[in-house]
């Protein structure tokens, strides 16, 4: 099943969320194409970001973990959970998130609003 814009995109056209989700649930490393796919990227910028000085790719592949973790480097998240700012709880959740819990929240609004 592939999203609008991934139909739009030549080069994901024929990448499975399905297939992804399972490589990221298994810890799987993730190309180029199935990262872009996960992380809602058009191609070109999944390959620009793997370009990126710091970025955690190793031999042109990335580990979703690794990906979090560089991205919460960046946002200033890991030092809001070294000082102990909670996070969301699955049942301080909103009612559509905790019918996907598996899901970040806005991606079980997509999930929701597609049902």
């Amino acid at each position: 099943m592939a999203t609008p814009s991934m139909a739009l995109d030549k080069q994901l056209r024929d990448i499975k969320l399905h297939g992804v989700l399972q490589r990221r649930q298994l810890g799987q490393a993730l190309n180029a194409k199935e990262f872009a796919v996960l992380a809602g990227l058009s191609y070109s910028t999944a390959r620009a970001w793997f370009r990126l000085p710091g970025f955690p790719v190793i031999k042109g592949v990335i580990f979703w973990g690794d990906f979090i973790e560089w991205r919460r480097a960046r946002t200033g998240l890991a030092d809001r959970k070294e000082a102990g700012v909670a996070e969301a709880k699955p049942e301080d959740r909103d009612p559509v998130s905790k019918a996907h819990p598996q899901f970040p929240p806005r991606a079980a609004r997509i999930l929701s609003e597609a049902s």
